[in-house]
């Protein structure tokens, strides 16, 4: 059956406190992100964090990977969490709606939680690629680029995904929240776990490979993470959000191609 959407008192109370937590998690992520490139850019720092993370032996130790994961894992949230807030927001909208009529309630925290898990279980993998790149001497250094071979054949490849039929059928997942919400809607609970995991399942499959990105760009780069997060939120949210995504991806192309002959 087809919800109906309409303003509800608990909607508005709930999209308030669901709006507030999406803005306060997404700045507190981007203050970490903010100080942490600070300290990176700061020569000659004698913070023990800091000297461990530039000059971390090889191979690394549980705390190194443990520091990497952390700064992942909170960089996903910073440049993930602003692009979901639309679903996150119909969603509370729409479980807001079900339950005035006497539905199950749904938890906009619970869906949140799941998108992040999504996130978090990416920053493992991002992580021991990391390590890896790191320890076999691919990276300029441990929050640095891969080489300029490394670099090209990894913006060559995101190039072409932003033009593969897998990319779409992700992305429109993320363009159509309303869909997504009539389709796969789950009550209760659980229900709005699994939707945040599913969900986020999705946001994976369309933007990995420009989370890879930093590796090329500089893993603690912030400009380039402030703007691969405004491109991920622009193909979500712009009209004919398709065409920017292979403009963009014909300038990764182009970008690898040039980066390949440098090295």
């Amino acid at each position: 059956m087809t919800t109906v959407l309409r303003p509800t008192a608990s909607f508005n109370r709930n999209g308030s406190i669901a709006l507030s937590g999406v803005v306060v998690l997404s700045a507190l992520a981007w203050a970490y992100v903010v100080h942490l490139a600070s300290a990176v850019d700061v020569m000659g720092s004698d913070s023990p964090v800091m000297s461990a993370m530039q000059t971390a032996p090889m191979p690394w130790g549980l705390t190194d990977f443990t520091m990497m994961f952390a700064m992942w894992s909170v960089m996903m949230v910073a440049m993930m969490l602003p692009s979901a807030t639309p679903m996150i927001l119909l969603f509370t909208k729409v479980g807001s709606t079900r339950e005035a009529d006497g539905g199950p309630r749904a938890s906009s925290g619970l869906f949140m939680l799941g998108y992040l898990l999504t996130w978090t279980g990416f920053s493992v993998l991002a992580t021991t690629l990391n390590w890896g790149l790191h320890v076999g001497g691919q990276l300029t250094s441990l929050m640095g680029r891969v080489t300029p071979i490394g670099g090209g054949i990894v913006l060559i490849s995101a190039g072409l995904f932003q033009w593969s039929p897998w990319k779409y059928a992700c992305l429109d997942h993320c363009r159509s929240p309303i869909a997504f919400l009539t389709t796969q809607w789950r009550a209760g609970a659980l229900g709005s776990l699994r939707m945040g995991l599913h969900h986020g399942g999705y946001c994976l499959g369309c933007c990995w490979l420009l989370m890879v990105l930093l590796f090329v760009l500089g893993v603690m780069n912030l400009l380039w993470i402030a703007v691969l997060t405004s491109f991920v939120l622009l193909e979500k949210i712009v009209p004919r959000g398709h065409l920017l995504s292979r403009a963009v991806g014909v300038g990764m192309i182009a970008w690898g191609g040039w980066l390949m002959t440098q090295g």
